[in-house]
């Protein structure tokens, strides 16, 4: 591993400047920045892993959330064939976040249920945030909405094109 590696490059924010996300394996997950609270999720290295999923797994008994030093309630849904099956929920000192798909390549991010922006990654370090212009965004918010981008992925496809998908490889 060389130093590159060690130190990502950090993603500039358009609202809290310089973010980095960085990824040990499957194991570990740290977000920090200058604006930001600090977070760290990290996966039980005895758990079974999930190869398409960057932390290794969906399984909240097996992941611990640390927002600031604090512990904080995550909870991944199992995963199915609707979008909404792979929204991932937070509950931190009584707000709650929400990481839901809501078109192919990006998902939605809800404080309290305001859409507040979208994110972008493919479950690895480079995260991209478009924040919504109508509302007051906190730097909590940003720590929150990248590392569950980093750490879960964004996007889905719709139900119906699953459906076509499976349909069109089974026929000969």
């Amino acid at each position: 591993m060389n130093d590159a590696d060690r130190n990502p490059t950090p993603i500039e924010d358009t609202r809290f400047g310089g973010i980095t996300v960085h990824q040990d394996g499957q194991l570990r997950l740290e977000v920090d920045g200058e604006g930001i609270p600090p977070v760290v999720l990290e996966r039980d290295p005895a758990s079974e892993t999930d190869a398409q999923i960057a932390i290794g797994t969906r399984d909240a008994a097996f992941l611990t959330l640390r927002i600031d030093g604090r512990e904080a309630e995550l909870k991944p849904a199992k995963a199915g064939l609707s979008r909404r099956s792979y929204r991932v929920d937070v509950e931190f000192e009584g707000v709650s976040y929400r990481l839901v798909p809501d078109s192919i390549p990006s998902s939605r991010l809800t404080r309290d249920g305001a859409h507040i922006g979208d994110f972008s990654s493919d479950g690895d370090e480079l995260v991209l945030a478009e924040w919504r212009e109508d509302v007051e965004v906190r730097p909590l918010d940003a720590s929150v909405g990248y590392a569950l981008a980093s750490a879960f992925g964004t996007g889905g496809q719709p139900m119906w094109m699953m459906i076509v998908d499976g349909v069109s490889s089974a026929l000969p």
